[in-house]
């Protein structure tokens, strides 16, 4: 997803010239080619998450589209109130990329761990979520972001992933994405980021949950997206939903705080103080494989 980012930012940037992006010291191997080609356009600030926050929101006041970029935690945490009073509250056109999302630098302990990222985004009422599950759903969302620039978080997983979409989709704010069997299903499995992945091979491993489960993706969410949201999701019997997050102010409680009957699966409290890689933590607090398979099954 990192690559996809940097050079769908890279096509956008030769069209448009407000766009801009700052880093705080890190995206090696990355963010060279957009630095290389858009030098005055590129900021390294250091470790330094606040100040590039406040000059993220200045150039943003100034009629530029700001792309801030860390990894995990870093440029929302250690950065939470230039957050909210110098960029959510003045609804400046900044973009937070945070780069392993979840559980993805999980080796690296708990400093790392972006579980709490949701609950913390969402309670700024002009920020939006972008969350893609794969590649295409990373590009679609770059382009969302862009051309409805507004104070926003894009939750990037980091590499590898796969394609799971079979074509670029056309995303929207609060629009469910059906990947799978969406025609004659009832029974919703639903994601938000880079969970599609397990959410898509629990759903491929089973004949009976093919059947009777389609497979649907929110990439783009947020406070101002509840009403489309509820008329997405008022019709089906069950909703399942997966999220690489805790259940406090997550995805799964942004869903039920709107009044819908949904079955949650999510991060445990525990997974705050392990360490370990991403698919080990995933398997051992919360989003097991076969747990969740037989929960499906069992309805």
């Amino acid at each position: 997803m990192r690559n996809t980012f940097i050079d769908n930012l890279i096509n956008h940037a030769r069209k448009r010239e407000n766009l801009v992006l700052i880093v705080g010291d890190l995206g090696y191997s990355v963010v060279e080619p957009f630095a290389e080609e858009f030098p005055d356009r590129f900021i390294n600030v250091g470790v330094a998450e606040q100040n590039m926050t406040g000059i993220a929101a200045g150039l943003a006041s100034e009629g530029y589209h700001v792309f801030t970029y860390s990894i995990a935690n870093f440029p929302l945490f250690r950065c939470a109130e230039q957050l909210r009073n110098d960029v959510d509250y003045h609804n400046l056109p900044v973009t937070v990329v945070s780069v392993g999302g979840g559980l993805a630098y999980g080796n690296l302990g708990y400093s790392h761990h972006a579980i709490q990222d949701f609950s913390l985004v969402r309670s700024m009422p002009n920020m939006l979520i972008a969350a893609p599950g794969d590649p295409l759903e990373m590009e679609a969302c770059v382009d969302y972001l862009i051309n409805n620039a507004q104070p926003s978080y894009l939750r990037i997983n980091k590499s590898g992933e796969p394609k799971i979409h079979d074509s670029i989709p056309a995303l929207s704010h609060g629009g469910l994405e059906i990947l799978q069997n969406g025609n004659n299903c009832s029974n919703l499995l639903l994601t938000t980021g880079a969970v599609l992945e397990l959410a898509y091979d629990i759903w491929n491993t089973d004949e009976n949950v093919k059947s009777n489960w389609a497979v649907g993706s929110i990439p783009i969410w947020g406070e101002k997206s509840r009403e489309v949201i509820v008329d997405n999701l008022k019709d089906y019997k069950e909703i399942v939903t997966i999220e690489e997050h805790l259940l406090a102010g997550g995805f799964s409680s942004y869903l039920m705080e709107l009044g819908l009957r949904i079955n949650p699966f999510f991060l445990e409290n525990d997974v705050c103080g392990a360490v370990g890689e991403q698919k080990y933590l995933l398997q051992q607090y919360g989003l097991n494989k076969n747990n969740i398979l037989n929960f499906l099954k069992g309805i």
